[in-house]
């Protein structure tokens, strides 16, 4: 990506090529949200990005989004901050004091941990319970069953709000096996709808640049895209 004016450009098309996805669906476009994976991006890339309309940006790792998003309500009004990557138990206290939503809950200490930390700031934060659908190496539940006994723990912790899962689809370019691990996902996410019924789980976050459409075809409501609005090339911090 060429100076930063490429960014709104690069924002424009993802939002185009969303929008068709979901109409091909049958879907509204209105029903996707697109988040900027902005994990590497130097503060500047991200400030060019909320320039352009992003609201929703995600984060890899504690330290870093604190550096770039301590004084988010300051720099950034309106915007939310995910953590996508994965959280040790000992970042949990930073986690809820940062982030808005924890996307990546992969295991049922961590669900007890951020409940602890959340009842103990006076905070109710928003997670998403974490589907393994891809390769082995990838963390999260192995299946629904396992999925909706997380989210059992999750309900009875009032410090948690419990929104609906993210998966991450195996790294391939076979689109049959890319599409089979959303539809899994999807049908987890509609078993867990149904079990917590009244509107509160409402989020399905899967899908990146290169699957975002195959993911809106296949039910997502939140894209999590950063090469297609960033480029590949990292600008901050010291690894891709």
């Amino acid at each position: 990506m060429n100076g930063l004016p490429a960014i709104a450009d690069a924002i424009s098309r993802v939002l185009e090529r969303a929008a068709a996805a979901a109409v091909r669906a049958g879907r509204s476009p209105a029903d996707v949200r697109l988040m900027a994976v902005s994990k590497f991006q130097a503060p500047e890339a991200i400030a060019e990005a909320y320039r352009a309309g992003v609201r929703l940006f995600g984060e890899s790792r504690v330290q870093e989004a604190k550096e770039k998003f301590s004084a988010i309500d300051y720099d950034y009004p309106g915007a939310e901050l995910h953590l996508i990557g994965g959280l040790q138990r000992n970042k949990a206290r930073s986690a809820v004091e940062l982030f808005s939503c924890v996307q990546s809950v992969d295991r049922d200490e961590l669900v007890e941990e951020l409940a602890r930390r959340a009842s103990a700031a006076g905070k109710a934060v928003d997670i998403l319970l974490e589907l393994h659908t891809g390769e082995a190496s990838k963390s999260g539940y192995p299946d629904a069953d396992a999925l909706l006994r997380a989210a059992e723990l999750a309900s009875a912790s009032p410090g948690l709000r419990l929104r609906g899962l993210m998966t991450m689809a195996p790294f391939t370019e076979d689109p049959v096996p890319v599409r089979a691990a959303f539809r899994d996902a999807r049908a987890a996410f509609e078993r867990l709808r149904s079990a917590f019924p009244g509107g509160t789980v409402d989020i399905l976050s899967m899908g990146m640049t290169g699957d975002f459409e195959t993911a809106i075809e296949e039910g997502s409501t939140l894209i999590r895209v950063g090469t297609a609005i960033f480029g590949a090339r990292p600008t901050y911090g010291s690894k891709a």
